[in-house]
């Protein structure tokens, strides 16, 4: 786990709002597209098509939920652990010159970072992969970092965003989480959090306690500090 900007105290500020909680691939950059080229090029090399429909299955999960569900769906005489390294170390090496953003995400980070708002990316991708991303979303925008390789459960438990609230001493009920699939959807709000949904690759209903929005560049801190009310 990393830590760059140190934590303020925004308990005894105007707003309600304590920290904000943001998700990676799919959510900052524009990376789901990335993963599933991989994994198509993968199963390709190993005599298996993989078909459009499972790309809503995959999406946003832990490695080892796609991969097994993946293995399983195409009968691919791979392990489990083999295929996991194999997917991490090719896409490692496509993002190796960068990756690019979502609309909206530089200017979010940028205006966080220079409020002082405590700020947490929460991913269920490995840590060697988000600290390639990083260099890209700039790890000076960042609190801290979790990994999806750094816990027992990942999304969509809600372990990442406890840890993340706790490690910020923050309530859970008065974080923010920004996420793009249903899997970091369900994670968040198992956590307590408030939700902002940008989907990405499959649709996400409105819910209670969940707002949902068709890009980034609708989402600032004024409307980050509106969702939490005590």
């Amino acid at each position: 786990m990393t830590s760059s900007v140190p934590a303020v105290d925004t308990r005894s500020a105007p707003s309600a709002l304590q920290a904000v909680l943001l998700d990676m691939d799919g959510t900052l950059v524009d990376t789901e597209g990335f993963w599933w080229e991989v994994e198509s090029a993968v199963f390709a090399e190993l005599g298996h098509q993989l078909l459009e429909e499972w790309r809503e299955v995959v999406v946003g999960g832990p490695m080892t939920r796609s991969a097994s569900f993946l293995i399983k769906a195409t009968g691919a005489k791979i392990a489990l652990a083999e295929l996991s390294a194999l997917l991490n170390t090719r896409f490692a090496q496509m993002i190796g010159q960068g990756v690019p953003l979502m609309p909206g995400a530089r200017r979010l980070l940028a205006e966080l970072a220079a409020h002082r708002v405590p700020t947490a990316l929460v991913s269920a991708s490995h840590r060697e992969i988000i600290d390639r991303v990083l260099h890209s979303l700039g790890p000076e925008h960042f609190t801290l970092t979790v990994a999806g390789d750094e816990l027992a459960r990942t999304k969509p438990h809600p372990d990442p965003y406890l840890l993340a609230a706790a490690r910020l001493g923050a309530e859970p009920a008065r974080c923010a989480v920004v996420e793009d699939t249903m899997t970091g959807v369900t994670a968040a709000e198992a956590a307590g959090c408030r939700v902002v949904a940008v989907p990405s690759v499959a649709s996400i209903p409105a819910a209670a306690g969940r707002t949902v929005v068709g890009s980034l560049e609708e989402v600032d801190l004024s409307f980050l500090r509106g969702l939490i009310t005590v």
